[in-house]
């Protein structure tokens, strides 16, 4: 049975971070209204994107970079200039501001349930009604669809297994021995504040790679490239970070003097007590803590959204954001928009991009619809 529609648009932004509002700020400049012309959903209860749910010790001085929001400074949104602000209370605070500024109202805390076509629309399903869309803009992001790889043995583990996801103070781990999987930023992050409270081995897949000199604009361009480029071969992605290499800060240095860089390779199977190697060298763990990133949280698309046999999407467009497929539908935060670095160029091209084919596709459709849009 089909719900009794309650909003209609022409346009639908699911998710409401760094790219969901960089597409609605481009949207209301190509002389779309909020409401009639666009609708913005957003799972969470307050602004902030995923920003609102990383932990305490997160600062401004320990991420990669804030990337500004189109129209509007992230530094002239802060009370001091000092570094060690909360990540999580200063990026929902400017995502708050920047909402308020630009009049971009958004449903929340609304949850997707399901989204599906029916008589040339798209459904998008919620707990509470039903929205119908010609296009939709998904920017959904990837902290809701944490990855813990299947191994051998986990579920004989006695222990806690934990995700970056689950993590909020290196306290918790006081007295425990923890083995910390993997070798992107955040596990180096976890890595030198758990260590510095109690025991730890830290294993990865390969020898991580440092990167000498800074992260600069032209490096991050050239990242987002390598990204983009599988995408368009309708490969799954490999995150931003994956291909930028981990910065040789002073932080890291200082754990290299501490000897916390002790890098073991990735064990073979999980037992009882701990984990075990293939040459039969065995470590007792109290937690293992498991680094291993994010997938695309696109499961509620999974009926509209066609899928290549490796599982990737085929996307097509003048930034990658465009399923190539279905051209109505537009991704960003996902592949090469999937950080700060791609999100608000991302929600640009998405922008012009997706109503261009809805303007198009509806007035071929029916000629008569050209006072509707």
């Amino acid at each position: 049975m089909i719900k009794n529609i309650r909003y209609k648009t022409k346009i639908a932004v699911i998710g409401a971070g760094q790219a969901g509002l960089s597409a609605a700020y481009h949207l209301k400049k190509l002389g779309l209204q909020i409401g009639q012309d666009f609708m913005i959903l957003d799972k969470a209860s307050a602004p902030g994107g995923a920003w609102q749910f990383r932990w305490d010790s997160l600062t401004l001085s320990t991420v990669n970079k804030i990337h500004d929001l189109p129209g509007m400074s992230f530094e002239e949104t802060l009370a001091t200039q000092e570094t060690e602000v909360q990540a999580n209370i200063a990026v929902p605070h400017y995502f708050d501001l920047y909402e308020k500024k630009f009049g971009l109202q958004v449903y929340r805390p609304t949850v997707v349930d399901n989204v599906y076509e029916y008589q040339n629309r798209f459904h998008i399903d919620t707990s509470e009604t039903l929205f119908s869309t010609l296009g939709i803009i998904n920017a959904t992001g990837t902290w809701e669809s944490p990855y813990i790889p299947p191994y051998p043995g986990a579920e004989l583990f006695q222990g806690e297994q934990l995700h970056t996801k689950d993590f909020k103070t290196a306290d918790y781990f006081r007295g425990k021995h923890v083995v910390i999987v993997g070798g992107g930023i955040s596990a180096i992050q976890l890595l030198d504040q758990i260590s510095a409270v109690t025991t730890t081995t830290w294993v990865t897949r390969r020898p991580p790679l440092f990167r000498e000199g800074p992260f600069d604009d032209m490096a991050g361009h050239n990242a987002v490239a390598m990204v983009e480029e599988r995408v368009r071969q309708g490969l799954p992605p490999l995150s931003v970070v994956s291909v930028t290499g981990l910065p040789y800060s002073n932080e890291v240095q200082a754990m290299e003097r501490r000897g916390v860089l002790k890098r073991f390779p990735m064990f073979s199977e999980i037992t009882a007590q701990g984990i075990k190697w293939n040459d039969g060298k065995e470590e007792r763990a109290d937690v293992i803590l498991w680094n291993t990133g994010f997938k695309s949280s696109l499961s509620h698309l999974d009926s509209v959204l066609p899928k290549e046999e490796n599982g990737g999407i085929l996307m097509a467009g003048r930034l990658a954001t465009m399923v190539a497929k279905e051209h109505r539908i537009h991704l960003v935060g996902y592949g090469p928009s999937a950080s700060t670095i791609g999100a608000n160029r991302a929600g640009a091209a998405a922008a012009r991009e997706l109503l261009k084919t809805i303007t198009t596709e509806n007035l071929t459709s029916n000629p008569n619809r050209k006072k509707q849009l």
